[in-house]
């Protein structure tokens, strides 16, 4: 009987053990998951996303008066482009600025934008070029009209986006509205014709402690452009990429965001335009 008893023990611990084993398995395998990749969102340190405007709240010292984002088509002999003289800055309005065809005026719009620069540098893309018999002129005033600057500026050897900069006797103040203006006049003889030009205004703002931190944060230049673009300082990102183009002409990325930048203010005409001295 002792013999019996012991056989039937050892078979019932052989029949139960590789039970437990498997149980043991199964469960391994049933809570023991592959990892599946997360999708997060890009730290500002790494930001590959392009560069995209967002229109500011309008400041209360912004100036309410008009602009012309755009230039009218052929006048003062000035030969028929295909692109028109277009000043590279926000229009605030959600479409192009229109012209009412009883009045010949553009229909009232909001055009400029803000910087942090005392010395800031203005973009336009110009269809005249030296070869014709016509001139350019910048002003920039201040609300009162004063004269800040005034200059003749030479017209590019082809089509093409350039910038104007102040010199170091004409700079902005903090919190201040300056209009500025580029006309170009291609009937010299005439003193009484009318220039195709572009106006718009410009603010120069200080920059408050979030953004500051931000721009510290950002270890490449094109994050430091996202920065101020994002956060409506339309002057300053333009500036830096116009600078990064002309540094590296060749540098797809800085093209890239350039183009992304002007389409996201509706200047997708003038996107592709090259930068000319």
């Amino acid at each position: 009987m002792k013999w019996m008893l012991t056989i039937a023990l050892i078979l019932s611990s052989v029949t139960y053990y590789p039970g437990k084993v498997t149980a043991q398995t199964r469960q391994a395998a049933t809570t023991k998951q592959p990892v599946q990749p997360t999708k997060g969102k890009t730290s500002p340190q790494g930001r590959t996303s392009r560069p995209v405007f967002v229109l500011p709240k309008t400041p209360v010292r912004l100036s309410p008066i008009s602009g012309r984002r755009t230039g009218m088509g052929s006048r003062d002999n000035c030969p028929a482009v295909t692109t028109a003289l277009t000043a590279l800055v926000p229009l605030r309005e959600e479409q192009e600025q229109k012209v009412s065809k009883q009045t010949d005026k553009p229909i009232s719009a909001i055009v400029g934008g803000l910087t942090t620069s005392e010395r800031p540098t203005f973009w336009f893309y110009v269809p005249y070029t030296q070869d014709l018999t016509a001139s350019a002129e910048f002003i920039l005033q201040d609300s009162a009209e004063n004269d800040i600057y005034r200059n003749a500026i030479a017209l590019p050897p082809k089509p093409g986006v350039i910038g104007v900069s102040l010199p170091s006797n004409a700079s902005l103040q903090v919190g201040k509205t300056y209009r500025w203006y580029l006309k170009v006049a291609c009937n010299q003889q005439q003193t009484a014709s009318v220039p195709i030009y572009v106006e718009g205004d410009i603010q120069r703002v200080n920059l408050d402690s979030r953004m500051m931190q931000q721009l510290e944060t950002a270890v490449a230049p094109q994050q430091k452009v996202a920065i101020y673009a994002q956060e409506g300082i339309w002057f300053d990102s333009l500036t830096m990429l116009a600078q990064m183009r002309q540094k590296n002409p060749h540098d797809v990325s800085v093209a890239s965001d350039w183009q992304s930048l002007l389409r996201s203010v509706n200047l997708d005409n003038v996107a592709t335009a090259p930068l000319v001295k």
